[in-house]
Formats: structure tokens, C-alpha cells, sequence
């Protein structure tokens, strides 16, 4: 049984080839068609209904600085190879800073991107914008966070009209409407609203032409939380110092200018945060300017009263030999002083001040190292207070970078402390130098040393004044000259076709669902469909095959044999001239069946029996019979269906039966046969009345005796018995016939019964068992197996 169970399975997983497949959605083609029309129909509404988008993009170089990173990188090298300090910092802080809100926000604003305007199309409302923007509205009384929207209808004759007002979500002047002309302040519920001429327009003789305008304000929160998700910035490679912006928008025009504002307004910042520094130095020099101004008004002061006073001449022609020397000695002490008074300076700015402030830079130290250190500390405290406009003193980044400007500060001092140390050095023996040359003018008077020694502070005093003036002209030409930090590599430009929807996606995908999801629904019903389906199913069967029955032109499927009323007239469908389908299959059914019973003409009684009810043997009894009565064989069908008798309707049902001939109220039977009307060689024995003991009537040997006298008389003789597995009549009977037709219904019979049906013919349970597959068709059954007695009664 087990081995029969597995050749069945095996079959079914042969039956579902993709030919098969195919096969049942050519069968089913109406389902797909439906399917597509659906799918493809909303796919097209949906294309119809949504606004299209398009993408722009523009692709810029972030300029490297001449001065980052060099010394720094030398000090703290070994963390770049922990991830702490790499060259694209830098790059990645201007990524953020062109997404920042503060940069969005200023674009929203220049652009008035948070008032909306749109015109109804005939699908869905088309965005206006630019060239395409007749006319511009506002109202001053709100900005911010205030949402509004009005409908502006502009009329041919100049004027427009004002209606539909809502502010934040409430009606204003409900079924009102406020008229003024076409470049005008109208008086609202609203407050004044501002119509003007858009300059930009390309069509000023348009706006003569009816139309109206739907005008919509959003915050600008909401605006720029919409701009960041349209917005994307990236770098092209890992490799490179190059951002790839794009913006997606339903204006091509407003895509544009959207990406061209955010550059320029990325670039302003730019250079703003660049001349802080030069601001901060310039502070600086003129802070050190007024004090030097005055330190020398006061030194030139009091060489001018001590030379009046004292009338001393030339000291420098009357100890020229002795003065050359310490001269000499004397300019390189005062270059030093002045190298080294900015170096203290600079110490005190730094120790002093609030560990956030800009260092001035070109400070007049003579060091190239001291310099670079201080450019590369301004730098990095620039790229911290720009990450703090988006961040917070928390922010990982910004920890990090202030750890980095303590141990940058903590370089620039050492370096200056080491600087002060060697220029003290000079400094001290230089003054030995001159103070050996000074000893020589012993003879020298007190005033004339004197007056030596204020005129080498006025000469030091000067020197500085003049060093610092250089220097703010120094710096008000770079902060003149500042140049932007981009680079525009592409402008904004992009593809005419639209980024969404894809027209040719949503087709092809709505397309292959409207096409997959029917043939999905017909494989699973196919593979979850565990009834007989055709004479593939049988094939692993060793009970003989007889024929094969197709579905009948004029039923309606099992549902409808089980509707079919008790007393209703059954039709033969076997006609002598007939070659229809069905026709044909009973004539080869009757041919299979004449080569089975052989030409001696032994075998005449066929007994007709089934697995379950409604496999429609009482159908194939008598038109099987009907098929050789045509043939000009004498026939006789008996309907020993003695608890349902339906194969008497095909005779009207007759009250007078077997029923009374085995219970002995009858004795001929020739005079309950009755003929049928269309062939004269085809006579029935009806059931009669339905008796209450059936079982008991057929152990009667009337029933022998009988089928001895049909053998007499006819040359075939049919009988239609209940199912086997039902009621054991069809056991009874099968002793006294000659062949056993099993009849299997397909869509009824479950695969796995077939096992069953074959145990009857391999354990000799009926008599030569034959195979007789009825109800084939391009749709499957949809009734399952589990008649018992009662349903079968019932029915």
C-alpha cells in the first residue's frame, strides 16, 4: 500500500510540469487578462494622479588649505593611524555645514521656497515656479511658523480675486471674496495681502488669460526638514576632496536655483568664518599701535627737553670710533627686543585669554615654526566653532577637538618659551659686546650717556610703530582678498526624464503582478488541489484502464449534480449520428470494452459501481448502454440503486419495479421493462418504489434468476450499483456479474483513494475490475471525497 501511496505522489510531482503550468493559465486566460487590466489600469491612474519628479545635481571641489595640518600632523602623527586626525576631516565638516539648517534656511528665505503655488491640472495640481510664476504673493502680518493658504483667481480684466482663506487650519472670511487689481495690497481677514508682477515671468501676455492660483505657505520648519530629505551631498570617492550634490523637485527650474543658492550660500559662510581671523588681528594691531604711539610721543618728548635743557650736541660724531661698535651691537639688540617683547606678549595673550579666542597671526616673531603653529591653531578653532552651530559641547567631535587646541596651545607655548630663552641669550651677550664698547668713552659725560640711552628707546619704539603698521596693511589685504573654498566642477544640471515615477517601471512591474499573482493563485490551487485530475493521475495504477469520460456539454459540474432534484429526467447524450466529444469517448470507451469482454459473447452482465456518490455512474451506465444499442445490440440496463434509483429517471421513474418483483408482488418481468424512447434496442428495468430493505431484497435469488433470463434475451446487460464504500450491495451483486466497471470521477475522487480502488482489483475484491475515468476537463472539480450514508441517501 505504502509503495502504491509513493508511485501516486510521484506522479502528481511529475503531473506539474511548466507545461502544465502553462496549460492551465492558457485554460484560465480570462483570469489573467482581468488580472492585467486591473493592475496595469491602477498603475496608470497612479501615473496619471502623481506629480512627476526630476533630479538635479552639481558637483564641487572643497579647496584644500595651503597650511593645515603639517606641524600638527608631526606632533600628534601617531593618532592619525588610530582614526583620530585624517585628511578628509576637513572635507566631512563641510558636508555637514552645507545640510546645516542655518545654510537650508538662509536658501529657503532667498528663494521663498516656503510658499507654494500650484494650478489645477486635469489629474492632479501642477507646481508653479519661476518663468513659470505669473505673480507673487505674501503677507507681511505673518512669517515664521504660521501656515496659511488662499486661492488668487487673476482675471482678464486686470483684477484678481481673493477667496478660500485658511490660516493655521481655520476658515477665514468663509464665502468671501476679496477683489483688487493685479499689482495691489487687498485688505483680508488674513491681514494684507501683497499681489505683484513676477519679473521672472516668461509669458506676461498669459496673465490676461482667466486663471487660477492656489497659494500655500509652510513654516519653515516643515520646509526645511522637506528641503533636507530632497537634499543629498556626498563625496564621490574616499579619494578625493569632490561633493556630489543633488536635489529632487517637481520644477526642474526650482531644482536648479535650489542647488546654485545652497554654493553661493555655503561660500559666503565660507569666507565670513575666514575673515574672523583677519578681524581678530586687526584688533589687535591697533590695539598695540595706540600704546606704542604713545610710549613714543613720550620718549621723543624727552629727548627734545633734555637736549634743550642741557645743550648737549652730536654724541654719535664725537665718540664715532668707540660708538660703531656698540652701534652695531645696538641694532641687533634692538631687533631682538622687539622679536622678543612680542613673544611675551603673545605668552601673556595666550595663558591669559579664555582658551576659545583667535591668535593673531604675522605677530613679528621671527620664527617660521612659532607662525605656522598659530595658523594651524586658528584653523582648527574655526572648524570647532562651525561643528558647535550644529552640535553640542557633548558631541564626541567637538571633545576631541578641544583636547586637540589644549595640546596645540600647549606646543605654541612651549616653542615661544623656547624662542624667549634664545633670544634672552643674544640679547644678554650682545649687551656684553656693548657694554665693552660703552666702557671705552670713559671720558664721555653723564648727559651724553644719557641722552645714548633715550634715543635707543626712541629708535626701538620706532621700529615697532612702523612693524605694525605694515602689518595691518598686511591684513586688510588678505581679508580684501579672501577666496571662496569651492570649486564648481559640474553646475546643477540633469535628465529631462523623471526620477519618479518611473513610468516604465510601475508598468512593467504592475505588468508582471497582474501576470504572476493569477498564475500564482492557479499553481497553488493546482498544487493544493489533491483530487484526480486526469488520466495522468492513474497512470501508476495496475487496475486496466477502460476509457475516459469528459465533462458533459450540458452539466454544470458536480455542484449541479448534487442540486439536481430525485424525480428529474436524466438525457442520453449518445446519439447514432452524433460525433462530439463526449460521443466519440463512449464509442471508444464501448470498443476497449467490446476487446476486454472478447467475441464468444460469455461475458454480458457489467455491473457499474464507484468510490463515493456523484461520480455520475448512473450517467455512464446508461450511456455506455445507449453506445452499443446504437451499435444494433439488443441492451438492457437494471437499476439496482435501490436505495436512490436515479437511473430510473431516464424513464420517468415508474412506480411499479424490481423492488416488486424481488419482494413477490411481481412475477413477469417482462412487464416492468420499459424502452427508451430514442432507441428501440435499449430497454431500462426500473427501480420502482424505494424499498426499506434493499440489502435483503438483493440476497433473494430472484435477482440470480432474473440476470439468468436477461442473458436469454439480451446481448448486454448493465447494472448501476451504489458505491462501494458506502453500502454493501454493490459486494451482493458483484457475485453474479461477469465484469466490474469502476467508475472514478475527476475533481471528486482524492488522490491518495486511489490506492484504495486499486486494493480492489489486486486483492480480487471485484470481479474483472476495469477503470472508468468520467467528468475529465480543463477545470478541475472543486468537491472533495467524504460521502456517508445519510449524505448519500439524502442526496
Amino acid at each position: 500500500m505504502d509503495e502504491k501511496v509513493t508511485t501516486y505522489k510521484r506522479n502528481v510531482e511529475e503531473y506539474f510540469s511548466l507545461k502544465e503550468i502553462f496549460r492551465l493559465c492558457l485554460i484560465r486566460w480570462k483570469w489573467i487578462l482581468l488580472s492585467l487590466l486591473i493592475t496595469v489600469g491602477a498603475a496608470t491612474a497612479y501615473l496619471m494622479i502623481t506629480p512627476v519628479e526630476y533630479k538635479r545635481s552639481a558637483s564641487i571641489l572643497i579647496k584644500e588649505s595651503d597650511k593645515p595640518g603639517a606641524s600638527l600632523a608631526q606632533d600628534i602623527g601617531g593618532f592619525a593611524d588610530m582614526g583620530l586626525f585624517s585628511k578628509s576631516t576637513n572635507v566631512h565638516n563641510e558636508l555637514v555645514s552645507l545640510r546645516s539648517p542655518a545654510t537650508l534656511l538662509e536658501v529657503i528665505k532667498r528663494l521663498n521656497l516656503d510658499i507654494d503655488y500650484k494650478v489645477d491640472g486635469r489629474f492632479h495640481r501642477s507646481t508653479l515656479y519661476g518663468s513659470e510664476l505669473p505673480i507673487m504673493v505674501s503677507i507681511d502680518r505673518f512669517y515664521g511658523a504660521l501656515e496659511w493658504s488662499l486661492s488668487l483667481t487673476v482675471r482678464g480684466d486686470g483684477m484678481v480675486e481673493v477667496s478660500d482663506m485658511i490660516l493655521d487650519g481655520e476658515p477665514m472670511g468663509e464665502g468671501q471674496i476679496f477683489l483688487g487689481e493685479l499689482v495691489d495690497s487687498i485688505p483680508t481677514p488674513m491681514g494684507i495681502v501683497r499681489v505683484g508682477l513676477n519679473s521672472a515671468y516668461s509669458d506676461e501676455m498669459s496673465i490676461q488669460t482667466p486663471m487660477t492660483i492656489h497659494v500655500s505657505r509652510s513654516n519653515l520648519s516643515t520646509t526645511m526638514a522637506e528641503c533636507q530629505k530632497r537634499l543629498q551631498v556626498g563625496l564621490i570617492n574616499d579619494k578625493t576632496s569632490i561633493l556630489e550634490l543633488s536635489y529632487t523637485d517637481v520644477s526642474i527650474e526650482r531644482a536648479e536655483d535650489f542647488l546654485d543658492t545652497l554654493i553661493s550660500v555655503y561660500n559666503e559662510n565660507w569666507v565670513k568664518d575666514k575673515n574672523k581671523i583677519a578681524v581678530s588681528t586687526s584688533q589687535f594691531i591697533n590695539e598695540r599701535l595706540s600704546v606704542i604711539e604713545q610710549e613714543l610721543g613720550a620718549v621723543d618728548s624727552d629727548i627734545s627737553s633734555f637736549k634743550s635743557k642741557n645743550l648737549i650736541p652730536d654724541v654719535r660724531t664725537a665718540s664715532e670710533m668707540y660708538m660703531t661698535q656698540a652701534g652695531e651691537a645696538g641694532t641687533q639688540i634692538l631687533a631682538l627686543n622687539n622679536q622678543l617683547y612680542m613673544a611675551r606678549y603673545i605668552r601673556g595673550h595666550i595663558t591669559g585669554g579664555q582658551g576659545r579666542e583667535l591668535l593673531p597671526v604675522n605677530s613679528g616673531i621671527n620664527s617660521p615654526v612659532i607662525e605656522r603653529e598659530i595658523s594651524e591653531y586658528n584653523e582648527t578653532l574655526l572648524q570647532l566653532n562651525r561643528l558647535l552651530s550644529n552640535s553640542s559641547e557633548k558631541n564626541p567631535l567637538v571633545i576631541d577637538m578641544d583636547r586637540t587646541l589644549t595640546a596645540m596651545r600647549r606646543s605654541i607655548l612651549l616653542s615661544i618659551d623656547n624662542e624667549i630663552n634664545s633670544l634672552s641669550n643674544q640679547i644678554k651677550t650682545l649687551r656684553a659686546q656693548e657694554s665693552k664698547s660703552t666702557s671705552r668713552i670713559a671720558s664721555s659725560p653723564t648727559q651724553a650717556q644719557y641722552l645714548l640711552s633715550v634715543e635707543r628707546q626712541q629708535k626701538i619704539k620706532e621700529a615697532l610703530y612702523l612693524f605694525l603698521l605694515q602689518k595691518r596693511e598686511e591684513n586688510e589685504l588678505s581679508q580684501a582678498f579672501t577666496a571662496y573654498n569651492t570649486r564648481v566642477i559640474t553646475p546643477p544640471m540633469g535628465e529631462l526624464t523623471p526620477i519618479f515615477p518611473r513610468k516604465r517601471n510601475i508598468l512593467l512591474g504592475a505588468f508582471l503582478l497582474g501576470l504572476l499573482v493569477p498564475v500564482a493563485f492557479i499553481y497553488v490551487g493546482a498544487v493544493t488541489d489533491t483530487k484526480v485530475r486526469g488520466r495522468k493521475d492513474l497512470e501508476g495504477m495496475t487496475t486496466p484502464f477502460l476509457g475516459e469520460i469528459p465533462q458533459s456539454g450540458d452539466s454544470k459540474g458536480l455542484r449541479a449534480i448534487k442540486r439536481r432534484r430525485k424525480h428529474e429526467r436524466y438525457e442520453i447524450v449518445v446519439q447514432a449520428q452524433n460525433r462530439n466529444a463526449i460521443n466519440e469517448a463512449f464509442r471508444v470507451t464501448r470498443a476497449n470494452l467490446e476487446f476486454m469482454l472478447g467475441v464468444d459473447g460469455h461475458q454480458k452482465v457489467m455491473m457499474l459501481t464507484s468510490l463515493n456518490g456523484g461520480s455520475g455512474k448512473t450517467f455512464v451506465t446508461m450511456n455506455l448502454a445507449a453506445s452499443f444499442a446504437i451499435n444494433n445490440k439488443r441492451v438492457v440496463v437494471i437499476d439496482l440503486d435501490m436505495r436512490r434509483g436515479m437511473l430510473s429517471t431516464y424513464v420517468d421513474s415508474p412506480e411499479v419495479g424490481l423492488s416488486a418483483l424481488f419482494s413477490g408482488q411481481l412475477e413477469d418481468w417482462r412487464s416492468i421493462i420499459v424502452p427508451s424512447d430514442d432507441l428501440p434496442d435499449l430497454h431500462v428495468l426500473p427501480v420502482g418504489k424505494i424499498p426499506p430493505n434493499p440489502t435483503e431484497l438483493l440476497y433473494s435469488s430472484r435477482l440470480s434468476q432474473l440476470l439468468e433470463a436477461l442473458r436469454q434475451e439480451y446481448d448486454y446487460i448493465f447494472i448501476d450499483c451504489p458505491p462501494v464504500e458506502i453500502v454493501a450491495d454493490a459486494y451482493i451483486i458483484e457475485k453474479l456479474v461477469d465484469k466490474v466497471i469502476f467508475v472514478i470521477r475527476a475533481g471528486l475522487t482524492d488522490r491518495e483513494m486511489l490506492s484504495v480502488v486499486d486494493a480492489f482489483y489486486n486483492n480480487k475484491k471485484l470481479n474483472n475490475m476495469s477503470l472508468i475515468l468520467n467528468g475529465t476537463s480543463s477545470m478541475h472539480g472543486n468537491h472533495g471525497y467524504g460521502y456517508d450514508y445519510k449524505q448519500y441517501i439524502s442526496d
